[in-house]
């Protein structure tokens, strides 16, 4: 929301974040590196924008009602959004989560009212079986009278909800956007900012980034890792393969390290979904040269994971 404006709720804050030049970590005679600051939402994280359209849009249709029960599975950032935009709303929500994802996540989620159900990891990280298992757990539930599921992996109105991040990325760039860059879960952030480009006239090469440890879209391969939010080890649903000029894997060690870098030398302080958006922001504008712009997200704060590895 732009300073000095109000609205009728808390829902009104989300959105118009800030968009920063990453001048210290752009490589010489490379491309101009700006980075979106998602983690401004009131949940710090863009799913914000997702659970407003998701759930208004489910009321809208007279899908869901005050009261009734959303239901999803999650890491935790969809969670934390879908549970505040819940309380605003007067719904209740229920989380399928895990403790392969920060405790933080949960507290979050908690605190906005949410009954969070665990299931647990076994100590193997965030793998496809585990994720089978949440999203088996949370339809289980979603069935049950009066619930609602709120379906991150299909709702039309997820993508949707991620058009707005292209509109503000042409306005603050002045139609100058070469390339955007994102690690991808369901795609639908990637896939929403660059349909908000194009409803502006902007075509930017689109590039679709994964965990090297979990390489499913470049080998057909998912396995463990520990960057939450992203490699979900199935086809991203929202994801447009015709659109995408590339998939790159990054390092998930070298995305956090590059956490790090970004707090300590830039004061962008994000999680590891960010790491993997820096590293290969960082590749493309190396890669295209001079006088041109590449864009990319700092997802969510970096609050989110202080009880994880990246900043132990």
């Amino acid at each position: 929301m732009v300073s000095g404006m109000c609205g009728d709720d808390t829902l009104t804050a989300v959105g118009n974040t800030p968009l920063v030049r990453l001048r210290a970590l752009e490589p010489e005679g490379g491309a101009e590196i700006w980075i979106k600051l998602e983690g401004g939402n009131p949940t710090g994280s863009y799913k914000d924008r997702m659970a407003i359209s998701v759930l208004g849009g489910a009321m809208r249709r007279g899908d869901l009602h005050p009261g009734d029960r959303v239901v999803e599975y999650t890491g935790g950032s969809t969670g934390t959004a879908l549970a505040f935009v819940s309380a605003v709303l007067g719904l209740r929500f229920t989380a399928v989560f895990s403790d392969a994802f920060s405790a933080s996540k949960r507290q979050a989620m908690a605190a906005f009212g949410a009954e969070v159900l665990v299931e647990e990891s076994h100590g193997r990280g965030i793998t496809p079986d585990l994720i089978q298992r949440m999203k088996a757990r949370a339809l289980a539930l979603a069935g049950e009278p009066g619930s609602y599921y709120a379906d991150q992996f299909g709702s039309p109105d997820v993508r949707a909800g991620y058009a707005p991040m292209g509109h503000e990325i042409a306005e603050a760039l002045r139609g100058q956007v070469d390339v955007l860059v994102s690690a991808v879960g369901t795609g639908a952030a990637l896939m929403g900012a660059a349909d908000g480009l194009a409803a502006t006239g902007i075509r930017p090469l689109v590039v679709a980034v994964e965990p090297l440890q979990s390489p499913l879209l470049t080998t057909g391969r998912g396995g463990a890792h520990r960057v939450e939010g992203v490699g979900v080890g199935f086809e991203p649903p929202f994801l447009d393969r015709t659109r995408l000029s590339e998939i790159r894997a990054i390092d998930q060690e070298e995305g956090f390290e590059m956490c790090r870098k970004l707090a300590r030398e830039t004061g962008v302080f994000g999680g590891g979904s960010t790491g993997l958006n820096v590293v290969a922001a960082i590749q493309q504008a190396q890669e295209i040269g001079p006088g041109k712009r590449v864009v990319t997200f700092c997802c969510d704060n970096g609050g989110k994971y202080l009880g994880g590895n990246i900043y132990e």
